[in-house]
């Protein structure tokens, strides 16, 4: 059973880096310096407001082993203005990918086979122009990826996908971790004249 565990240690796999932060220039450059430096390649880059105020949260998706994924998840919190970083599996979060596919209008009002793979896919149509179409999808990117391959043999004008979004499952929210950070950082009581009735060992030389 250990040998599993160090096995799947030591082997690459897909990890959702969730790193909560303060809003300030450079930081993103600061970010990437840590990733560059190792040679890592990212594969998705996000970052938006988080459920707390002022507070932004970045997701970052890399392919390595969780040796490596612990020692980046240490350096980034060592950087002034990250608050905390979670690292995850795909197994440990809910996770999706935006994609937009632009497609001859022509061609889908007359290949009926389009309109309906369309339909089967879970697109829905966000723009409709004369000359072009464009689709819109989210799903996992294995998802995004079949639907492209679908469409290029009847005319795939243009594809982009977003960068992953992510929830962690077993998360409370950031709110609870502020609560913990304000607990441990409470200054300790002060007890009011705590050495009054010592006065004569407090004071003597």
């Amino acid at each position: 059973m250990l040998i599993n565990l160090n096995q799947n240690f030591t082997m690459k796999q897909e990890f959702t880096f969730t790193i909560y932060t303060e809003n300030q220039i450079g930081l993103l450059n600061r970010i990437a310096i840590i990733f560059s430096r190792r040679k890592i390649n990212v594969e998705s880059l996000n970052t938006s407001p988080s459920e707390v105020e002022s507070i932004h949260r970045f997701n970052i998706v890399i392919n390595e082993t969780e040796e490596v994924v612990q020692k980046i998840a240490r350096q980034l919190e060592k950087q002034v203005d990250v608050l905390k970083v979670y690292y995850n599996t795909n197994d440990e979060i809910i996770w999706q990918e935006l994609a937009l596919y632009k497609v001859p209008t022509d061609l889908v009002a007359e290949k009926l086979v389009v309109e309906r793979l369309l339909r089967e896919k879970g697109a829905r149509a966000v723009v409709i122009r004369k000359d072009y179409t464009i689709f819109e999808t989210t799903g996992h990117r294995e998802e995004t990826d079949s639907l492209i391959k679908e469409l290029e043999p009847y005319g795939l004008i243009e594809f982009v996908r977003s960068a992953r979004v992510a929830i962690i499952k077993a998360s409370a929210g950031f709110h609870e971790k502020i609560k913990e950070f304000e607990q441990a950082e409470k200054a300790p009581e002060v007890i009011e004249n705590e050495y009054l009735d010592q006065q004569e060992k407090v004071f003597s030389l």
